[in-house]
């Protein structure tokens, strides 16, 4: 008997092991079966990777972190890292790790990086490809990863902020020449979330048709917080719904608060989760 009961208790932990391992590590979907679109043939080329950072991204793929229990939602995660690296870990897999907690389910986007050394990839071409695709991948699994289409958000750190833009502020993102059926799906996020967004594909004016928005930074942040006050008198003026949180201190690059010094800014994910609840969006 005390054979079986160590027995158990080892198959116990083997079980919850691999279930943390496979929430840590998630789960990576390329966006393109057979590589992206003019570039099939660096497919298979290995990403770089070593401590905060992510490069040689050739095949952008979304990775999915799943919550115990999910509530509906999902939200795409853009990094930053000044479309040179991608900050994987602090702006995507502890956001990932942070949404699954509310029970939100998280896709981290590896998108393909426009600013490193003899890079063939363009911003507005193929980092905007990449994210509408993940948007529309992932709308195209709803059922499969038990998500409501109408609750799928997006959200950007520095310069995956700029990546979030690409797509938020553009409401005629669904291609109709198209016979695959994925592009046929809107491309567009129902919300999104700015963190410390870089300055690039800010719209001078803000229509009525853009999503509702989240955002934060701090004041002290020379690149990257005016983005935010100046998407918060464009939502004003185009009445359409924002909340945003400029705190005194903090610099640039707080992540999800693990390497703020200000007590602000180490809680700053409660005030994004009170917006969720203030909103509705857990609920609809």
């Amino acid at each position: 008997m005390v054979l079986n009961v160590k027995r158990y208790i080892g198959l116990y932990f083997l079980i919850f092991s691999n279930v943390i391992f496979s929430q840590q590590t998630g789960r990576q979907i390329s966006l393109w079966e057979n590589g992206a679109p003019g570039f099939e043939n660096r497919k298979d080329e290995p990403e770089q990777a070593q401590d905060w950072w992510v490069r040689n991204i050739h095949n952008p793929s979304i990775t999915a972190y799943f919550p115990e229990k999910p509530n509906g939602m999902a939200v795409l995660i853009c990094p930053g890292g000044g479309h040179e690296n991608l900050v994987f870990n602090s702006e995507g897999k502890d956001a990932a790790v942070y949404f699954n907690s509310i029970g939100v389910t998280a896709f981290v986007l590896k998108y393909r990086l426009a600013r490193t050394k003899d890079s063939p990839y363009q911003l507005e071409t193929h980092v905007k490809q990449d994210a509408e695709r993940a948007m529309r991948l992932i709308r195209s699994k709803a059922a499969e990863f038990k998500i409501d289409v109408n609750r799928i958000g997006a959200m950007g750190f520095s310069a995956g902020g700029e990546v979030v833009a690409l797509i938020a502020y553009n409401s005629n993102n669904i291609l109709k020449n198209t016979s695959d059926a994925i592009d046929k799906l809107d491309a567009q996020p129902n919300f999104q979330i700015l963190v410390y967004p870089g300055p690039l594909f800010i719209p001078k004016e803000i229509k009525a048709d853009v999503p509702p928005a989240f955002l934060v930074a701090a004041n002290d942040d020379l690149c990257c917080s005016a983005p935010i006050v100046e998407l918060l008198n464009g939502y004003r003026k185009a009445n359409v719904s924002v909340e945003m949180h400029l705190y005194a201190k903090g610099g640039h690059a707080f992540n999800m608060g693990k390497r703020a010094k200000t007590n602000s800014l180490k809680t700053w994910s409660q005030r994004l989760t009170d917006w969720f609840e203030d909103t509705n969006y857990f609920l609809k």
